[in-house]
């Protein structure tokens, strides 16, 4: 049967066999599906809107046109699938993953064929590469007319082949619901991913019987949830022996809903934790085995951890180039342990030593009494492991140097937005500098607390992902990090957020210029800024009008002093959306830094810009 959790992460865990009970329930939805009864004569854009509907689908993030038009008139009709016009279909896309993050819930997004349809591929590949579940739903030119370069015609099944974790052409209008019930299976169930279903006008137009719930047709589908026995033995025995292992935590973990049993398996090991940008907030950051986050801009500690281990356990990450910086010279001494319910991820990158298929929540909590049996017959020694690590958090700790042209400090601006609006919030951010110094400085304590673009790295993903978050979670204070850079893609969704009653907080670290991209001119060009700087220093555009002119409250911050006043004025403010234009200094760098291609050893920070340690660790 199939179980799901509910709404804070998705943890959806398949077996052989779904029956019409466990489908009704697939999603947890927040009202009964309906019950099976006697088939019923409507249009296949009805049964797609009932199908939803039957789901618990609560939000559908769209924009109609010619082809999908037909399903547009009787969402009209429905009571409990709410739509929200967007300006834009990526800002659909990221929108739905957004609430998907936020709810653990599949996020839905709807659009029409041609640019409609292309228009949501950066969000689906976005979505594939971070593992969210999203359905998206386009219309397409009608079956007779396809492949003839219709009028907004695309193959959009082919065109995201490679960046859903399945795709479906409906050809017959008694499909459609099957086709909705396999798409929110599919997105929610074993590793989550996107999924599209493309649907011909004709189709949705077409008069058909509904029957609900429908039989599911997947008989190659089986994720395995549950690790084998013999490798949670055989990780149990590496664990007890180790002398200097890590707990390498990914993404994983939150959506598998495993933050608990983490923290069990941590406490009951010993071994220090680090969470990578997507699982900020798995383990808290104020737990003292934390010892941060890994990678390109990860804490000293982190990576020297990774470096210097005996052991890596591998929980749902996937030892991505910017965790391992050059992978032949990652975590030499290291044996692996790696757990992912997707087996491809295993020793795709790394070899691993005892590799573990399945859902982490299964795993830790199989890991937990094998360990606790290991340890019974004694237990490694880690205090001078931990003195080697407290020595590498007392001499790195993370910090930054206040601008000497007195500008205002943008690692300080994110570092008093997470400390006055706290751990209780969810914070979104965009793509470069302002995203890193987001996950350094903002203290993460709860899952679900941090959504960002990790894989894709897709600039203008705040703005449209907080409007889906805050959809999905109206009780949550949501806040934007945004870059000046990102914010100018998709800040007209901030119209929508206004319209539809959708009161998040943006905060804009304006520093004039594509950071992230001048900071690597700094470094690596010899100081030649071809083509960074934005003006938005010379407020074009003024972000306080723009927002006000998109019906939001614009503020501006340009002083240290005046930052909390600012952050507060704007916590007070719920009736509306919030800009704030923190006008930041343009020379503030991110530090420590791995640079692309170096070897994690090879760790810079801005005060040495060498290495800060060497390969043996020293």
């Amino acid at each position: 049967m199939t179980t799901v959790t509910p709404p804070d992460m998705p943890r959806v865990t398949s077996k052989d066999s779904v029956t019409p009970k466990d489908l009704a329930n697939l999603t947890e939805p927040p009202k009964p599906a309906p019950p099976v009864g006697a088939p019923v004569r409507m249009t296949g854009a009805q049964a797609l809107v009932r199908s939803l509907e039957a789901l618990g689908c609560e939000a559908v993030f769209g924009i109609p046109g010619g082809t999908i038009l037909p399903a547009y008139d009787p969402l009209l009709d429905s009571t409990k699938v709410r739509h929200v016009l967007v300006r834009h279909e990526q800002g659909a896309g990221h929108a739905a993953t957004g609430y998907a993050q936020a709810t653990g819930r599949v996020g839905v997004c709807m659009a029409t064929s041609g640019p409609g349809a292309t228009n949501l591929v950066t969000p689906l590949a976005d979505a594939h590469m971070d593992s969210v579940p999203v359905v998206a739903i386009t219309g397409q030119q009608s079956r007779a007319l396809i492949g003839t370069d219709a009028f907004q015609e695309a193959d959009i099944t082919g065109i995201t082949m490679p960046v859903t974790k399945h795709n479906m052409l409906v050809k017959d209008p008694a499909e459609i619901p099957r086709a909705i019930a396999e798409a929110f299976h599919l997105a929610s169930t074993g590793r989550p991913g996107p999924v599209l279903v493309d649907i011909p006008k004709d189709v949705l137009q077409e008069v058909t019987s509904f029957v609900w719930p429908p039989e599911l047709q997947l008989p190659g589908y089986r994720p395995t949830t549950r690790p084998h026995g013999k490798q949670i033995r055989e990780a149990a025995r590496l664990i007890a022996s180790a002398l200097r292992p890590v707990l390498y935590v990914g993404g994983g973990v939150i959506k598998a809903r495993a933050t608990a049993a983490l923290r069990e398996l941590a406490e009951l090991t010993g071994a220090p934790v680090v969470t990578t940008l997507m699982a900020r907030g798995a383990f808290p950051d104020s737990h003292p085995q934390h010892v941060g986050m890994p990678g390109m801009h990860g804490t000293v500690a982190a990576v020297a951890a990774m470096q210097r281990s005996d052991l890596l356990v591998t929980l749902g990450a996937r030892f991505d180039d910017r965790v391992t910086g050059q992978l032949s010279s990652f975590a030499p001494d290291a044996a692996v342990v790696h757990a992912d319910i997707d087996p491809a991820e295993i020793s795709k990158n790394r070899r691993a030593d005892v590799p573990i298929v399945g859902d982490c929540a299964e795993v830790i909590g199989e890991l937990i009494i094998a360990v606790a049996a290991e340890f019974a017959a004694g237990r490694p020694d880690l205090a001078p492991w931990w003195r080697q690590l407290d020595n590498w958090r007392q001499t790195f700790p993370l910090g930054y140097d206040r601008p000497t042209d007195g500008m205002l400090s943008p690692q300080y601006t994110i570092e008093r937005i997470g400390a006055l609006v706290g751990p209780d919030a969810i914070y979104t951010a965009g793509v470069g500098q302002h995203q890193m110094w987001a996950a350094q400085f903002i203290k993460y304590e709860k899952p679900g607390s941090w959504i960002n673009s990790g894989g894709l790295g897709t600039m203008g993903f705040a703005v449209p992902a907080a409007m889906g978050a805050k959809l999905g979670r109206p009780d949550v204070a949501v806040w934007a990090i945004d870059g000046d850079g990102s914010f100018q893609m998709t800040n007209q969704e901030l119209a929508t957020c206004a319209i539809e009653n959708i009161p998040i907080k943006v905060a804009v670290i304006n520093n004039g210029s594509l950071g992230m991209v001048r900071q690597w001119q700094t470094l690596f060009y010899a100081e030649r800024y071809s083509q960074t700087d934005l003006g938005t220093h010379s407020r074009i555009p003024d972000f306080v009008k723009l927002a006000e002119a998109l019906g939001c409250v614009g503020l501006r911050c340009e002083a240290e002093a005046d930052v909390d006043k600012t952050i507060i004025q704007a916590m007070e403010i719920n009736d509306r959306p919030v800009v704030i234009d923190f006008v930041v200094g343009k020379d503030a760098q991110v530090w420590p830094m791995v640079a692309a291609g170096a070897g994690n050893s090879h760790i810079m920070s801005a005060r040495d810009i060498r290495p800060l340690f060497d390969e043996d660790g020293s």
